[in-house]
């Protein structure tokens, strides 16, 4: 978690303006009596961690050093951090801390090595309780603190029709500005490709799409379906490339009308359509190429096989299908346990391992020419990303608000993070269809 010290200092606020919108922050009693309830806390967690690679600072001016240099910096800005972590113990209580702005963290780079290298020692079940029976004091004076109010639980099936979109809904539609702010001139939301020489972002991007494209054989004239198209940098590229005509679906209505745009911008309103619509619901006549970047993803275990199925059904005897997408680089890991990203970033996100997915493209009759993976590629693409948010700081809180702006340096940090550590790559897989 990087929420960067070097902020500017609209984003790291001052104490007197939390103070403001947190009551709880400074609670009128003397100081003596404010320090004294974090007294039994501190001495509980230095007696259970005694090897600590982070300082604590809390809300009262009352600190625990670190047990190793250059550690990062875990700041409680008020009682309701440990509030929020009594309330939901473990990542959703201290994401909730996080995003509300009850928890702050100087170097969030620093903060992801912790959590990698650290190995806390274990602790039976009265040590828990000492723990809890010592933060129950502090926490108790901020009351029982509600969710961020960004924060979404959807209902019902996972990756029914009406609950995917939904949750394309909760992470588009943010607006299309404030991605603006951290992609491309194109708008490509998904892995540059810098390993075949590229220098910049947007030289980066060309060359993706331009892979895409020559990873399908894309010859003029043919019928091609871009699933997940995006803001429509692969549609506007084929045609304007390829000379194909494109249709791209998305599930994000204010995506939809920028891509529009973008299209006629290009000139090739006469070869790109834009949808909004769920692939399963497609009943065209059958493609020559399909392109799906970024979706499969956003599938789930459940759905993967009636995706497969589903593009199948889509493509022409002799067409090629490159599946673009993110996959667990262990098969035993579970795909949903991201509570913090299902909750604040991309609800229902749930990248599959490689294997699986190749599993269902072939029960569907596809056969596999071809899988390359671009882990590197998209480390550097989400540090690309984060240094474009950074640079952008003030428009971005002007378009999404304070709690968002939380989210989304960290989110990005977090998953290049994925990346950087071997717990996710990505693959661009080709296969097609016998004749």
């Amino acid at each position: 978690m990087r929420f960067r010290a070097n902020l500017p200092p609209y984003i790291n606020k001052t104490r007197a303006s939390r103070n403001a919108r947190h009551p709880c922050y400074e609670p009128a009693m003397p100081r003596s009596i404010r320090r004294g309830l974090t007294r039994p806390l501190r001495h509980e967690i230095q007696r259970s961690f005694a090897e600590r690679p982070f300082n604590l600072r809390f809300w009262d001016g009352t600190t625990i050093p670190a047990t190793a240099p250059d550690s990062p910096e875990f700041h409680a800005t008020s009682p309701a951090a440990l509030a929020h972590f009594l309330r939901s113990p473990g990542e959703l209580g201290l994401g909730r801390a996080y995003v509300a702005g009850h928890v702050e963290v100087d170097d969030l780079d620093a903060a992801f090595a912790v959590f990698d290298s650290w190995e806390p020692p274990p602790l039976g079940i009265r040590d828990r309780l000492r723990l809890m029976a010592a933060a129950l004091p502090a926490a108790g004076i901020a009351g029982l603190p509600r969710p961020p109010s960004i924060e979404l639980i959807l209902r019902g099936e996972r990756h029914t029709e009406a609950r995917d979109a939904a949750a394309v809904r909760y992470h588009y539609d943010v607006g299309n500005e404030f991605f603006a702010l951290f992609l491309d001139e194109s708008m490509t939301y998904s892995c540059a490709i810098f390993s075949r020489g590229a220098e910049t972002l947007e030289e980066a991007q060309r060359t993706k799409l331009e892979l895409v494209a020559t990873k399908l054989q894309l010859e003029p004239g043919q019928r091609v379906l871009d699933v997940g198209c995006g803001w429509g940098s692969f549609a506007i590229h084929a045609a304007t490339h390829h000379d194909v005509s494109v249709v791209g679906i998305t599930l994000s209505e204010p995506q939809a009308a920028l891509a529009r745009e973008r299209v006629a911008a290009a000139g090739v309103a006469d070869k790109v359509e834009i949808r909004v619509a769920d692939y399963r619901r497609l009943s065209d006549d059958p493609f020559d190429a399909i392109a799906s970047i970024g979706t499969v993803e956003h599938v789930g275990e459940n759905r993967i096989d009636g995706y497969a199925d589903t593009l199948m059904r889509l493509l022409k005897p002799g067409g090629r299908l490159l599946n673009h997408g993110i996959a667990l680089l262990n098969p035993s890991d579970d795909p949903t346990k991201d509570v913090f990203s299902n909750r604040y970033v991309f609800p229902d996100g749930e990248p599959l391992a490689l294997s699986r997915v190749l599993l269902a493209i072939e029960r569907a009759g596809f056969e596999t020419l071809h899988v390359e993976g671009f882990k590197r590629d998209y480390s550097r693409t989400l540090r690309e990303w984060a240094r474009n948010l950074d640079d952008h700081l003030p428009e971005a809180e002007l378009l999404a608000g304070e709690e968002r702006l939380r989210v989304w340096p960290l989110y990005l940090r977090a998953a290049r993070h994925g990346f950087d550590t071997d717990f996710t790559s990505i693959y661009q897989v080709i296969a097609t269809r016998a004749v």
